[in-house]
């Protein structure tokens, strides 16, 4: 083997070391203060455990399926969509309520298993989003990229994946939670190991049940965290080309009851572009919001307070609304 060969095969092992060591650890990206200056591109090296994750869920024809994990999964789903609609979004993103630093960082924690990445990283996004909507440099805008870029695909680029930090200085000034944005995978992949040694336990203790522990890896963390992922997106993707429009809000978004009723309310997204301050996105009462109800029940306990209500003036304001 000559030294030149030599050379390239250390090269390689290095780049494959570093492509590793990114999904682990995000300041290996070496992205922060750069976004306008990376290419708008597919990393594929990146992104392959998110493919990975789609490949797994197949796993399901092997592994069978029992009442147990389909339970496990939903149960799953609820709470990471919780999370993220109440925590990631309506706390980290726009600040609709208070509460103490430790209560942060729990929701901060549960935030991290939906696998959306750290709360520091979804709300400068987000935050990113509000401020262009619907503009030519809203990566989410399916008005402007289309379905599948708005869907997922911004988020898998170089330059998308790069947040504008300077959008989360609030939020930039706990150690906690820059150490979850840098290591989010951690929580994730305990959650992980925890489904699957439920299912060894279930499987030894409660045989009848039929689960084990490859079954509620596959549903209670792949399945559930895949069926999380899409719903979500589709705030982005299908909440600003269906629905109905309330209020003049210079971009499209719209109210969809069926996304609601998938997002635990996030649907009534033309009410949120309108008012994005407030904690409630169903503004009326028929208007399924069950992450505003689970939140009003955590400020009886104290957990949160000065949750920020829609005030009557402005969502009745004649001058914004396009229909009753």
């Amino acid at each position: 083997m000559t030294s030149r060969t030599v050379r390239q095969s250390s090269s390689a092992l290095a780049r494959l070391k570093t492509h590793l060591l990114r999904w682990f650890d995000n300041s290996r990206s070496n992205i922060q203060g750069m976004r306008d200056r990376l290419p708008d591109q597919i990393d594929w090296m990146r992104i392959l455990p998110f493919v990975l994750m789609h490949v797994a869920c197949l796993a399901a024809f092997w592994v069978g399926v029992s009442p147990v994990a389909i339970t496990v999964a939903i149960v799953a789903y609820l709470v990471r969509m919780f999370a993220i609609t109440g925590f990631y979004h309506r706390y980290f993103s726009h600040r609709s309520f208070k509460t103490s630093r430790a209560g942060q960082f729990i929701f901060g924690l549960l935030g991290a298993s939906a696998v959306q990445r750290g709360p520091v990283w979804w709300a400068a996004h987000h935050r990113h989003h509000h401020a262009n909507s619907d503009c030519e440099n809203d990566v989410h805008s399916p008005v402007q990229h289309g379905f599948w870029r708005s869907h997922m695909g911004w988020f898998l680029t170089i330059r998308g994946f790069a947040p504008d930090f300077q959008l989360v200085r609030d939020l930039m000034k706990f150690p906690e939670l820059r150490w979850l944005d840098r290591f989010d995978l951690v929580v994730p992949v305990l959650l992980g190991v925890g489904m699957f040694l439920l299912g060894v336990l279930l499987h030894a203790v409660a045989p009848a049940l039929g689960t084990s522990g490859w079954q509620m890896l596959v549903w209670g963390f792949f399945i559930s965290t895949v069926l999380c992922w899409h719903a979500t997106y589709t705030i982005n993707s299908l909440s600003h080309v269906f629905g109905r429009q309330r209020y003049k809000t210079h971009d499209t978004s719209r109210n969809n009851w069926l996304l609601a009723v998938l997002t635990l309310g996030e649907g009534w997204h033309n009410n949120h572009h309108y008012y994005p301050n407030s904690v409630r996105q169903g503004f009326y009462w028929w208007e399924y919001d069950l992450t505003y109800y689970l939140l009003r029940v955590l400020s009886w306990f104290g957990i949160i307070w000065d949750l920020k209500p829609v005030p009557v003036t402005v969502r009745e304001n004649p001058a914004r609304r396009l229909r009753r």
